[in-house]
């Protein structure tokens, strides 16, 4: 069963994400950072979920020139993913999703994860209201939880400073 916090927001139990990623395939990544900026945790847990076995569509909210990502073409909106998603993984800051709500809403994936500390409510409500599920923990983690690994994402947990979104 979904938990509801403070503000009344329903959020996806870490049973519910667990589950979720065992059963998702397709992952789009909203602000995903290139090559470039591998440093980033918007390029190097995605990168550690394609190692794992999802397929990545990338959706940078920056960088006009860059067209690949991760060995995928890039995505300029979520609504514009051909092939489906089923999860929306959010790398931006709360006070950057508002321009994504309704590219998300439109898209219809059937989760939008926001990344540890960047849950923004009035997306979130939107979300649900639309009967998207919505979780809120780094995706990285909660994947290494399910089996758990030494590489890459145990390295860049320790050494990286760079916040997750943004």
């Amino acid at each position: 069963m979904p938990r509801r916090i403070s503000s009344g927001l329903t959020i996806a139990t870490d049973a519910e994400m667990r589950s979720i990623l065992e059963s998702a395939r397709d992952i789009a990544v909203l602000g995903i950072k290139p090559e470039t900026r591998g440093g980033r945790a918007a390029h190097w847990i995605p990168s550690y979920l394609a190692e794992v076995g999802y397929r990545i569509t990338p959706v940078p909210v920056y960088y006009p020139d860059v067209t690949t990502i991760l060995g995928q073409p890039v995505v300029r909106r979520v609504q514009d993913i051909t092939a489906g998603t089923d999860v929306v993984s959010i790398f931006r800051r709360p006070d950057q999703i508002h321009e994504h709500i309704g590219d998300i809403v439109e898209a219809a994936p059937r989760v939008a994860w926001f990344q540890s500390g960047l849950l923004e409510p009035v997306a979130a409500r939107a979300f649900t209201a639309n009967g998207i599920i919505v979780c809120h923990a780094c995706i990285g983690c909660q994947r290494a939880l399910i089996e758990p690994v030494t590489t890459p994402l145990a390295g860049q947990l320790q050494s990286s400073r760079q916040p997750l979104g943004g």
